[in-house]
């Protein structure tokens, strides 16, 4: 059963690229935006188990391929047009001779991107502030706790919290 409100997303570099999927399926929230892959809970799934199920059914990528693989934070993501969600946040890293599998996917399409233009991206303006924590100048900064507020693609207010 899965759950609706309960998601997962890893973001994934490879040298100096991070691992996207440009979300293509019609009537998605995130249509045409970048995300890192992940998605929802099933029912009595951990964080970990959701997010490690996810990667290796968008990406074929499995758990005994990753390096540095970390729970970073939780958003809290407050829309007028959608139900809360609370998503886990991961990295992780591949080494830089790997190569995605071929792989269908009804979610969208894997892409490699330069860590120096993800802010450049179609993503949610929250996600540059996450970008900072994950990758910037907040990198060092352990795990976060986030909350995003969106009138409907516009972030309206956020809070950040880091340990």
């Amino acid at each position: 059963m899965r759950i609706e409100n309960l998601t997962t997303l890893i973001y994934i570099t490879r040298g100096s690229d991070c691992l996207f999927i440009r979300k293509t399926r019609k009537g998605d929230m995130n249509l045409d935006k970048y995300l890192g892959i992940g998605g929802h809970f099933e029912s009595d799934e951990s964080p970990e188990e959701c997010v490690l199920r996810e990667l290796y059914e968008e990406s074929k990528i499995s758990s005994d391929s990753l390096g540095d693989f970390s729970y970073r934070g939780l958003i809290t993501f407050i829309s007028s047009e959608y139900p809360t969600e609370y998503m886990h946040v991961f990295t992780a890293s591949l080494p830089e001779v790997f190569d995605l599998p071929v792989t269908d996917n009804d979610e969208g399409e894997l892409c490699w991107v330069p860590l120096s233009d993800i802010k450049e991206l179609p993503i949610w303006e929250g996600d540059k502030i996450m970008f900072d924590h994950l990758f910037g100048c907040k990198k060092d900064s352990g795990f976060f706790s986030m909350k995003f507020r969106y009138e409907g693609d516009r972030l309206v207010s956020h809070e950040e919290t880091s340990w």
